[in-house]
């Protein structure tokens, strides 16, 4: 009898332990913490280096005289009335700054402004004939120099985002360093007629262009020179754009030289080209 009473005992207290274990909460691994992966953004300031090719088409140089006799001579083409010239070099080196703004992280729209100075250093000379004089007078030379040093852009850009990638167009204010010389000479080859211009020209530029974030692991993040003189930055960008430039014109006044000519020439220059950018950029913050 007292067996039965105490197995029934230690069967109850076995349920009841059972029971309490049950209402207990259970052991379960936490959640995975979610590390959300970092979305690109182009954001922030930048600065670079950069190269071009600069290129003109057919820039025109229109001659007129200022009195009867220059006039006439320009009429009969002793003088050349039109002179179209082209340019194109390799600028040295160059380079820009700016910032960006991205809408949204990832794809989406960008705005931005940027400033590039680029040393073209381009000359063209011209050196004409003109129509002969009657008699049998040697025609009387002339020469037109036009050269631009130094080109800058100061422009807003709007583009658009796909990642890493972005498009872009831009427009704004262009400036820079023109020379322009014009003289004219008498068939002895004696300089007859001289004017210059050299001064500071600003005008207007637009165009587009694109622009690539390397990934912060590709192996061309290790050509990034910035890195080894203590740079620190976000993401190395390489673009490429296409600008066009006008400079607007210039009226150079032709004067004779005391003692070899009388009267006096207006010589207009209109200096427009373009310039295709190729470089790099560090940008700086936006992640």
């Amino acid at each position: 009898m007292i067996k039965k009473v105490l197995l029934a005992t230690a069967a109850s207290a076995l349920v009841a332990t059972a029971a309490s274990a049950a209402d207990l909460p259970r052991r379960a691994a936490p959640p995975p913490v979610f590390t959300p992966v970092p979305v690109f953004t182009w954001t922030g300031f930048y600065a670079g280096l950069e190269s071009a090719y600069t290129f003109t088409d057919n820039q025109r140089i229109t001659t007129t005289g200022l009195t009867a006799v220059t006039a006439g001579n320009v009429q009969a083409g002793r003088r050349p009335g039109l002179v179209t010239t082209s340019q194109d070099g390799i600028a040295n080196i160059g380079g820009t700054a700016g910032y960006n703004y991205q809408f949204t992280p990832g794809s989406g729209i960008v705005v931005g402004v940027a400033n590039s100075i680029d040393w073209t250093d381009i000359t063209k000379n011209r050196f004409i004939l003109g129509a002969p004089l009657a008699g049998g007078v040697l025609p009387n030379p002339s020469q037109y120099r036009q050269s631009l040093d130094w080109l800058g852009t100061l422009t807003g850009r709007v583009g658009y985002a796909f990642d890493r990638f972005l498009v872009y167009g831009t427009g704004g204010l262009a400036y820079g360093n023109v020379f322009h010389d014009v003289n004219f000479y008498n068939p002895a080859g004696t300089l007859q007629f001289a004017g210059r211009y050299d001064d500071f020209k600003i005008g207007y530029a637009y165009g587009g262009g694109i622009e690539f974030a390397l990934p912060t692991d590709s192996f061309l993040n290790t050509f990034a020179v910035g890195r080894y003189l203590g740079i620190k930055y976000d993401a190395i960008t390489i673009k490429a754009e296409y600008i066009h430039y006008d400079l607007g014109s210039q009226n150079v006044l032709v004067n004779a030289i005391p003692g070899v000519g009388t009267g006096a020439y207006l010589s207009r220059f209109k200096t427009e080209g373009n310039i295709v950018r190729a470089g790099f950029n560090y940008k700086f913050g936006g992640f």
